[in-house]
């Protein structure tokens, strides 16, 4: 089946948040796409809301068997059914798993630059973020490996996030890397907390590695924290699943989503989600294939016509790293003018805190047409910033 990735659908009047704008403005900031989801899963709710009743609901193994014949289609591993506890959404359940791991006042070890919510679940919670700041050398990130485990192996550090792969980089860490830091995380009593949730959405080469998956005893310390939501764009079905191998901590992770009171599914959690993990692989595999052309020109575009701007090539995402540090070290000020010049609406960098400061993130999931109008908008952007 050929699916449509041509149109945008009209979100301009409803509660999209990425589309509550001012008139001519043009979105590209917020990590949701501007395509319709798979019609399978449109189809699975349409199915559910027509049967007109909504009473409580639990998932049964039918959820959990389609989260596991997922990852061992699409990326070559197979967890337990039993280590899957369901929850309403990534970012809820960190928030939980940080209050039930770790302490106040505790030491949370992230890789700057880093997801922005994250900080929230860390620092709301009265935690401390402690960073291994990832090293850039002008062309790519790596990990300090010295650094990383001086800082774990610190009696205040309780709990790592791990983003796997990288948001906002975009980087796939290899097999090796993975089990590394799940090895150093074990080795100094640190669980590991991997949020998975672009993994999915690696563009071209290798599939990434999921947490789980690692050798050894040091998947006893490791929570993967999967979703379909970026993958088909469904944020707003608020459903992920944790992947806790280990007996002892699944049950406290069990207790802390339950106690918090992120554990209940809504009436089109279960249905959407065994029919994107049971029927998406098609689709899955023709949005990729679009968003490899969307990089293809934004690289080509971003070469020919805004040379001052270098892309930061990562093989996961739908979002572009953009450093700007030719032509300031302010990306917040950048991208306030970018939109206040042509109504193209990006993420400043220094919201990732790291080097942040010297970078834009796009988001490049929706049409070409709409990409190729971002493009224009930013190059005009930038043009009068520089003058």
């Amino acid at each position: 089946m050929k699916y449509d990735f041509t149109t945008i659908p009209d979100r301009s009047h409803t509660d999209s948040v990425k589309w509550d704008v001012k008139p001519g403005e043009l979105p590209m900031w917020i990590a949701d796409m501007d395509f319709k989801t798979a019609p399978e899963i449109i189809a699975a709710m349409k199915d559910k809301v027509n049967l007109g009743a909504f009473g409580y609901e639990w998932p049964k193994d039918d959820y959990f068997n389609a989260v596991a014949d997922w990852y061992e289609q699409e990326h070559g591993h197979r967890p337990k059914t039993d280590w899957m506890i369901f929850t309403t959404g990534v970012v809820p359940a960190i928030s939980s798993i940080v209050r039930r791991i770790a302490h106040i006042g505790d030491n949370v070890l992230v890789q700057e630059p880093f997801y922005n919510v994250f900080y929230n679940s860390i620092e709301n919670n009265g935690r401390h973020v402690l960073s291994n700041d990832l090293q850039f050398d002008g062309s790519s990130y790596q990990i300090d490996w010295k650094d990383l485990e001086k800082k774990l192996a610190l009696p205040l550090t309780t709990l790592m996030i791990f983003c796997n792969p990288h948001n906002p980089i975009g980087k796939v860490w290899t097999r090796d890397e993975v089990q590394r830091v799940a090895d150093l995380c074990h080795k100094h009593h640190v669980t590991l907390l991997s949020d998975e949730i672009h993994g999915d959405l690696v563009r071209e080469g290798d599939s990434y590695t999921p947490a789980f998956s690692v050798a050894g005893a040091a998947r006893q310390s490791i929570i993967s924290l999967v979703s379909p939501s970026k993958t088909f764009n469904v944020a707003a079905l608020h459903a992920a699943t944790a992947i806790v191998p280990n007996k002892n901590l699944r049950d406290m992770v069990n207790r802390g989503i339950n106690s918090d009171e992120v554990s209940e599914p809504n009436l089109l959690a279960i249905p959407a989600t065994i029919a994107a993990y049971g029927k998406g692989h098609e689709w899955l595999a023709q949005l990729k294939e679009q968003l490899r052309k969307n990089f293809v020109f934004v690289d080509d575009f971003i070469k020919k016509n805004i040379p001052d701007v270098k892309v930061i090539h990562g093989r996961a995402t739908y979002l572009i790293w953009l450093d700007v540090a030719k032509i300031t070290d302010d990306s917040t000020a950048l991208a306030n003018y970018i939109r206040k010049e042509t109504g193209l609406i990006v993420s400043a960098g220094s919201v990732y805190r790291g080097n942040g400061h010297d970078f834009l993130r796009l988001n490049l999931a929706c049409p070409m047409k709409m990409v190729q109008d971002g493009m224009h908008r930013l190059e005009k952007g930038i043009a009068s910033f520089n003058k």
